[in-house]
């Protein structure tokens, strides 16, 4: 068995297309290829959405922890096929079920972002992914990514 890999915020810019405001991870404390990844989200107060939701007891959206979990499942697909989105492969988040909020997301939580590949079918990876804060899991769901290539 080899050595995990990690990626600093370099690595994952050259994996992830996304950049500021919405880009969500910040680091990749381990990687597996072709089975799982462990990424960390800093959540501060400063992040974009913060201001109106909500004013008076700022949350972060669901739906930006869905986002930070497939971001992270997306780079552990490309680290896996070996390739960057700015050559010919994309990956797009295609599916999404069984999603779970459990706990709110505040500034100053550390989501740490766990995704594990399932299998992969015709092209399309499926991921069961977990947010954490702490030791508590504040979101899970099952994820779907799959790949193209422009020719």
């Amino acid at each position: 068995m080899t050595d995990p890999l990690s990626l600093d915020i370099s690595a994952i810019l050259s994996h992830l297309p996304h950049r500021h405001p919405f880009l969500l991870v910040d680091r990749v404390l381990e990687i597996h290829p072709g089975q799982s990844i462990c990424a960390v989200k800093n959540v501060t107060y400063n992040e974009p959405f913060f201001p109106g939701h909500f004013p008076s007891r700022p949350l972060m959206p669901g739906v930006m922890v869905i986002e930070a979990l497939a971001q992270t499942a997306g780079i552990l697909s490309l680290v896996t096929a070996g390739a960057l989105p700015h050559q010919t492969t994309r990956s797009y988040l295609v599916g999404l079920d069984k999603a779970r909020f459990r706990k709110p997301v505040m500034p100053g939580d550390q989501l740490l972002l766990r995704a594990q590949l399932e299998r992969s079918v015709k092209g399309t990876q499926h991921f069961s992914a977990r947010a954490l804060v702490g030791d508590s899991e504040v979101a899970s769901a099952e994820l779907m990514i799959t790949q193209t290539s422009d020719n």
